[in-house]
């Protein structure tokens, strides 16, 4: 069966039936976030990364601002919102309402999908993994298993990434100062409460800082898991930052350096969708 498309609780999504091809009354549920970078739609993402060998349900939900939520469907907005402030206008809100609304948007694929009603696995990229590492630091939803790719792991980063970018200096605030602190997931690991198996894949041509914050949350989460083995760390040669072509908008013909992390990807989920 092709990909679909649809809505849950005003979240847009693309979704895709397990590998199997079998009817499933029940079947694990594997839900991802996709990049700000291309591909930056959920559509474009389910292209990037089908993870089509995965017996699962793959929904791909749309980011705020992103898709079929872009203002006036524009790219402008996200820029527009980045001058004011990269961070308090622009990432953290994203990110937040992508985290905030998941719960109401998993009931809502229960309703609509034969999915089991078992801990998710959550998927990111870029800052859709640092919405997936929100989704699991909160604590809101049981989760199976996590993966990320080039995940933004420290906001902060991100705002200074974002500086480069737009040629001038961020101007911090104690607000921003207190909100870049509480989206340090390289803190938040120190403190996790769950242990869930995860996967960072990281490439080898990404950002540097980006680069050095993936190795800092791995490692510190290896020190807290009773099994740090469960931590795996993979870097995929060639990989940049994005997983797609500009503009990333709509679905488009996988890249070989995509396909590498499907298949690192799907091998890896492949062994965390079965039962619990």
């Amino acid at each position: 069966m092709d990909s679909f498309t649809g809505t849950a609780a005003g979240v847009p999504f693309t979704a895709l039936p397990p590998s199997d091809g079998a009817t499933h009354d029940a079947a694990p549920l594997v839900v991802t976030w996709h990049m700000l970078d291309a591909p930056r739609t959920d559509a474009a993402f389910a292209a990037a990364l089908p993870l089509a060998g995965v017996p699962a349900w793959r929904v791909h939900l749309g980011m705020p601002l992103c898709g079929a939520r872009m203002v006036d469907g524009r790219l402008d907005a996200h820029v527009e919102l980045a001058r004011r402030d990269a961070l308090m206008a622009y990432f953290a809100p994203v990110l937040r309402q992508a985290a905030d609304e998941f719960p109401a948007a998993l009931a809502s694929l229960r309703a609509q999908l034969p999915v089991d009603d078992g801990p998710v696995v959550v998927l990111g990229g870029s800052l859709g993994g640092a919405v997936a590492l929100q989704v699991l630091t909160a604590g809101r939803t049981p989760v199976r298993a996590v993966a990320l790719v080039n995940p933004a792991v420290r906001v902060r980063t991100a705002v200074s990434l974002a500086e480069g970018l737009l040629g001038e200096p961020y101007r911090w605030t104690a607000d921003s100062r207190a909100t870049a602190d509480d989206l340090d997931f390289v803190a938040r690991a120190r403190v996790a409460t769950t242990q869930p198996p995860l996967l960072l894949v990281s490439g080898e041509r990404d950002h540097p800082a980006s680069r050095t914050d993936a190795a800092d949350l791995v490692r510190a989460l290896r020190e807290r898991y009773a099994n740090p083995d469960d931590v795996e760390l993979v870097d995929v040669p060639d990989l940049a930052h994005p997983l797609a072509d500009e503009p990333g908008l709509e679905p488009a013909p996988q890249l070989p350096v995509a396909r590498a992390v499907d298949e690192i990807l799907t091998a890896w989920l492949v062994r965390h969708v079965g039962p619990t």
